[in-house]
């Protein structure tokens, strides 16, 4: 099965900040190319940070205080917010150091780390931090707009004949809106669980639902064989 990685579905024009870069243009950038944070970069084009809107935001949360709470006392239980609300520049806005993903990243790792971290988007860097490109979470939910047929055609020619050498005329497989409907005979009862294992795993697969039936029941065997 091809598994793609984050350089398959990455953005590779990405909207970039320096340190030096002023408040007032972060936003305009940010609210021009409507996107939610965008890489902070060197001379070299290195990822030293990333910005969000949210790291913007402390700034007009902080600006306000409610009656009765001091601004000292507020500041205080977050020194970052405080850092960052009295920031001039994406130096001081940023978050450092930057989660990145290589190149070679699956799809999976990197929806991992996006929700580990809490982050909408992740920078894609090259061996030397240089910034190629940048993967979001909407680019991770396009695997879930393959077709149908293409999602069967791969079912059938790369896990049930490629990969378990099954005949795939003992099957009927049927997929709809990604859910793949499994029926038909395998030769063994441990046999079943795994086609379904490995057809959950093909992209675009949303669920699978498992009517396989057997020729030959393994499983008891087992449990009377001594070692």
């Amino acid at each position: 099965m091809k598994r793609r990685t984050v350089q398959d579905i990455m953005t590779k024009d990405v909207v970039t900040v320096t340190e030096q870069t002023p408040f007032a243009e972060i936003a305009e950038l940010l609210t021009e190319h409507r996107v939610s944070g965008m890489p902070v970069v060197d001379d070299a084009g290195r990822v030293i940070g990333i910005v969000t809107e949210s790291d913007l935001l402390h700034k007009q949360e902080y600006k306000d205080h409610t009656e009765g709470r001091s601004l000292r006392a507020l500041l205080r239980r977050n020194a970052q917010a405080e850092a960052k609300a009295a920031a001039v520049d994406a130096g001081g806005l940023m978050s450092a150091p930057v989660v990145s993903a290589a190149p070679g990243t699956s799809t999976t790792e990197a929806a991992r780390l996006l929700n580990a971290h809490g982050y909408r988007a992740l920078p894609v860097a090259d061996e030397d931090g240089r910034l190629v490109g940048i993967v979001a979470r909407r680019d991770l939910l396009g695997v879930y707009r393959r077709p149908d047929a293409e999602i069967r055609e791969e079912i059938i020619k790369d896990v049930l004949v490629k990969k378990l050498w099954h005949d795939p005329d003992m099957l009927d497989v049927r997929v709809g809106d990604g859910i793949v409907h499994l029926s038909g005979r395998v030769e063994t009862k441990s046999l079943v669980p795994i086609v379904a294992r490995m057809i959950g795993r093909v992209e675009g697969v949303v669920d699978v639902v498992n009517d396989l039936g057997y020729a030959l029941d393994d499983t008891a065997a087992r449990k009377y064989t001594r070692i």
